[in-house]
């Protein structure tokens, strides 16, 4: 049977903290569709930690939290822009047209999918024309889809002229936990002019879960009908809220949110140090990406182990809460044989 380990970091369970507050969420009864007890519970906690008021309201999946974020920020002859490897971009299915009613997308690039400031700048510089759907947002993502982390002043580079030209700012947060153990400040997403934040919690180490936090007070207005409308009102809200009481510590801090999203950071460099291949990318959260042959990822098939080949070819191996030492190195053992096997 293969391993799938490696395969992606939402391959693996939730964390205690997360089952011990879907437990305790669970008992006696509670208002529904997000009005409940735990639900405000959650949010605060959401709001101390970003220091931010906010509208925070919780989804089941990043992707429908993403492309409804993107309604709001965006008309149906409009269009986003995004890196070109963005998850909205390539892993989505088209759901921002969907949800956004025909919400057009438009890749830049940029290495190890942070999108380049030229890039960004020669978008902001197209004329509106009749014929093509003009900008109306940027969305950033951090940590980034090749595990590389966006320092404050490279956001503020890209979102300061995009706001200078009126945009709304997404950020999709699916992995902003390893992001903020690698360094960046939660607390800088309010100073940089977010609008949107989807904050994830699936890929940390949740149930799934995903917190939309709603930065712009405009936002607000007929939020829960928009919301019932694309069809992600959950009627037992609690148990969408819940796993952020085990997430993020009662002080304001991220807690277990972080810490372990910072283990799974660990467990990714120790493995970059095994690696007996290329690295392809900077490896700043929990993901190495490397350079490998076919016949290598065959032959590492062959092992036990399954990892995907990425956008850009490399092979993706992702960490996660639950990645222990010992499985990385049974890892870096079997990558070293079939490297052997190759002749690297």
């Amino acid at each position: 049977m293969a391993r799938y380990d490696f395969a992606s970091d939402n391959v693996a369970g939730a964390m205690p903290e997360v089952m011990e507050a879907l437990l305790a969420a669970n008992a006696g009864t509670a208002s529904g569709y997000g009005t409940d007890h735990v639900s405000q519970a959650a949010g605060d906690r959401i709001r101390a930690a970003l220091d931010a008021d906010a509208e925070v309201k919780f989804m089941p999946s990043g992707t429908a939290a993403n492309a409804f974020a993107l309604t709001l920020l965006a008309s149906p002859h409009e269009a986003v822009l995004a890196h070109e490897h963005a998850h909205i971009c390539t892993d989505e299915t088209g759901a921002p047209g969907f949800f956004g009613q025909g919400v057009g997308l438009i890749g830049l690039p940029g290495a190890s999918g942070k999108i380049e400031v030229a890039a960004l700048q020669a978008a902001l510089a197209e004329p509106d024309v009749s014929y093509r759907q003009p900008a109306a947002a940027l969305s950033l993502t951090t940590a980034t889809e090749y595990g590389t982390v966006y320092s404050e002043a490279a956001l503020k580079a890209l979102i300061d002229p995009a706001k200078a030209k009126g945009y709304g700012v997404h950020l999709d947060g699916a992995r902003l936990a390893n992001a903020v153990a690698a360094g960046f400040d939660l607390k800088a997403v309010k100073r940089l002019g977010v609008d949107i934040l989807v904050m994830g919690g699936t890929k940390a180490g949740s149930t799934p879960t995903e917190a939309v936090v709603f930065l712009d007070p405009a936002h607000r207005r007929r939020l829960d009908a928009r919301i019932k409308h694309a069809g992600q009102l959950v009627s037992k809200g609690r148990f969408l809220a819940a796993p952020w009481l085990g997430l993020l510590g009662e002080d304001g801090g991220t807690g277990p949110w972080a810490a372990r999203a910072a283990h799974a950071n660990a467990m990714a460099r120790k493995l970059a140090e095994l690696m007996p291949y290329p690295i392809a990318h900077p490896v700043e959260a929990n993901g190495v990406f490397v350079t490998m042959s076919d016949a290598a990822l065959d032959l590492l098939r062959g092992e036990g182990w399954f990892v995907y080949r990425f956008l850009d070819g490399s092979a993706r191996f992702m960490c996660s809460w639950a990645t222990t030492s010992e499985m990385v190195e049974d890892l870096g053992a079997a990558l070293k044989r079939v490297a052997a096997v190759e002749g690297v």
